[in-house]
């Protein structure tokens, strides 16, 4: 029988995130924490399918996901969860909701210029697609230990062929579907930035 989470991730994650963008793209835009936790928790396969150098992301991004699912039985919105931290002012203590959610936003992002870098890119080698996607996202948060470990993990990243095998998709169908979550994803990582922003938080911790 297939996994149904190694089926179609690609077409799942850009459903999931089409919707979240509705949301955000509304009138009264808001964002609930368990519709985004679950689509978050969609893109987890792909850090899996990049190997060892987005080891540490998966890791992090899969318990930091798990930790705004489990919020998402007490807290109703991502501004809920916000609010909630302000109160108790523990936004930026680590395992935080707040801190969780910035870091989760990262993921996303790094998911998304990935992406955009992929579809762009000639040949097989996603090192240079990868790399792009790390340094502008995550190397200016990482310490040189971790971006060492990173850069020699690049090697070791599978072809284009590999990933798009992983992910049961072809060359063609593969770009349709991040064009998708590219167009999906960049207002509902907007929207947290915004959120984060209007309540004088910043996005760089």
């Amino acid at each position: 029988m297939a996994n149904s989470v190694t089926d179609k991730p690609l077409r799942k994650i850009s459903e999931a995130f089409k919707e979240l963008a509705v949301a955000v793209n509304s009138q009264t835009p808001d964002l609930e924490v368990g519709s985004f936790s679950h689509a978050c928790s969609l893109v987890s396969p792909l850090f899996g399918c990049l190997g060892i150098a987005f080891k540490f992301a998966e890791m992090d991004y899969v318990a930091k996901v798990r930790d705004l699912s489990n919020a998402s039985k007490s807290i109703g919105t991502l501004q809920g969860l916000l609010d909630k931290d302000l109160k108790e002012n523990c936004v930026r203590k680590a395992g935080s909701h707040s801190r969780n959610l910035l870091r989760v936003k990262r993921g996303l992002d790094m998911v998304k210029v990935l992406f955009e870098q992929i579809i762009i890119t000639e040949g097989e080698s996603l090192k240079e697609a990868a790399s792009k996607a790390y340094a502008e996202v995550f190397a200016p948060h990482h310490g040189w230990a971790i971006r060492k470990a990173v850069g020699a993990g690049m090697y070791a990243l599978p072809t284009k062929a590999q990933l798009l095998n992983k992910l049961n998709e072809n060359e063609s169908s593969a770009k349709v579907e991040m064009e998708y979550y590219v167009a999906a994803s960049a207002p509902v990582i907007l929207y947290i930035d915004k959120l984060f922003l209007s309540k004088d938080l910043g996005i760089d911790w």
